[in-house]
């Protein structure tokens, strides 16, 4: 599987910048819709300094890795942006995609109007960073989302942008950590002095250690050792990533998914968002983490998923309660929609307004098994008539599924999965079910 898909612009962007203004307009490029939309947004940033150390913070994100070679960290990718709902929002993942970072420019940190939702991929090469860096709290800075290129003139001179391919494994993280949020809770806030002194009990260097966030005498602290109510932050060192924000933020929040399979930090700059969400372990990608394949096992009609997806695009977001209730439908077929919409990037997760947001990426429905392997190598299975279930009760399933070489017995009873694979011994079912259990459990659904 290839893995990057490249795309054609046909206009570059541009970030023009005079004595005290400056204007963004960002090149879109989608595959589906083939006509080209004029404007998302065009307006002011209120506050153009804080979201300039943002962005650039999100681009730092975007260019680390904690867990690649030096050659593939230098295959540097680029944030995607969504302008739609009042709010602007960047998005991005480090290259081991075990880091998930978003701004949100919220309705109350611009002063524009949005003629037509949409998104579209951004470059942040060097030229940019600088440019951003250089903007003043004192400067008037209008925003563009468009189509054109990504330019930088300042006093005569021009930085223009380059066309940048989208990483396939980006799409695949965007499903699991969108998954990981729908389910996570808020367990902490912090203002900025006690956020501050938290950081200062980050360990120096790359602790190999797990490290807990707990309160000690009434005070957060991360700590290596377990306590009954610690959140675990696996990779602790890449909360450094949020550091240079600090200064500035009003508010800290923590929020924790219940199997803590990730952990999200959300800084709050008035009407500004900042979050990253980190993986279990440094070594985790949020690309391999399966999170959506049981609900996208079953067969669902086009007609309901083009449906939804209407309903996403023209409301901007997607509450599956409410729209559970409003449609009549099942909760398990809701999230069965969820997780395919999910699963082509179309849908990200707001944790404080509780909802799913609506961004237009350029994915079509037919890539689901592409971009999930292990449901691929499933369906491959029941295709080449590998699967045999031994016993099927209202509490029990067992199943043999041939390998190469060995047949795999499958056992899912009382709510718990196991499979004699490899797969699963490795990772007892934390980062989803591996191809055999897919395998069985589709078989089942069609009996």
């Amino acid at each position: 599987m290839a893995e990057t898909l490249t795309y054609h612009y046909n206009y570059p962007s541009l970030l023009t910048k005079s004595q005290n203004e400056a204007g963004l307009l960002l090149s879109n490029y989608n595959e589906i819709q083939k006509k080209e939309s004029s404007c998302y947004f065009w307006g002011k940033l209120k506050d153009p300094y804080l979201v300039a150390r943002a962005l650039i913070n999100l681009s730092n994100v975007v260019q680390s890795s904690f867990n690649l070679s030096p050659f593939q960290l230098a295959l540097l990718k680029d944030p995607i942006v969504t302008a739609g709902s009042e709010k602007i929002r960047f998005e991005g993942f480090s290259h081991c995609a075990g880091v998930y970072a978003r701004v949100d420019i919220l309705e109350a940190g611009l002063d524009g109007e949005f003629p037509e939702p949409g998104t579209t991929n951004v470059d942040f090469n060097q030229g940019m960073i600088s440019s951003l860096s250089t903007i003043q709290r004192n400067e008037n800075v209008m925003l563009s989302v468009g189509p054109k290129e990504l330019s930088l003139i300042q006093d005569g001179h021009v930085t223009k942008e380059r066309k940048v391919p989208l990483p396939v494994k980006w799409i695949k993280a965007l499903t699991s950590v969108q998954m990981f949020l729908s389910d996570s809770e808020q367990q902490h806030s912090f203002n900025k002095i006690q956020a501050i002194q938290l950081f200062k009990t980050i360990p120096t260097g790359k602790p190999k250690a797990d490290y807990y966030l707990i309160s000690r005498a009434g005070k957060p602290a991360f700590s290596p050792v377990k306590s009954a109510s610690g959140i675990y932050v696996g990779g602790i060192h890449r909360l450094r990533l949020l550091e240079p924000l600090l200064p500035f933020i009003d508010q800290l929040k923590v929020f924790a998914h219940p199997g803590m399979q990730s952990t999200t930090w959300q800084l709050y700059f008035g009407g500004l968002r900042f979050s990253i969400s980190l993986s279990r372990d440094t070594w985790r990608g949020f690309s391999g983490e399966g999170a959506a394949l049981d609900a996208l096992l079953e067969d669902i009609p086009e007609s309901w998923l083009t449906s939804a997806e209407k309903y996403c695009q023209a409301n901007q977001q997607f509450n599956a309660t409410l729209f559970a209730i409003n449609e009549g439908l099942d909760r398990t077929l809701v999230d069965q929609l969820t997780a395919r919409l999910s699963a082509i990037g179309l849908l990200g997760f707001d944790l404080d307004e509780n909802a799913f947001f609506y961004r237009r990426l350029p994915f079509k429905t037919e890539r689901i098994l592409s971009l999930n392997p292990r449901l691929k190598d499933a369906e491959k299975l029941l295709a080449e008539g590998k699967v045999n279930i031994l016993q099927k009760a209202s509490d029990k399933i067992e199943a043999s599924v041939k390998g190469t070489g060995v047949d795999h017995v499958v056992v899912i009873e009382g709510g718990r999965e196991r499979c004699t694979c490899t797969w699963f011994s490795r990772n007892q079912g934390q980062r989803g079910s591996c191809k055999h259990i897919l395998a069985v459990k589709k078989k089942i659904t069609e009996l």
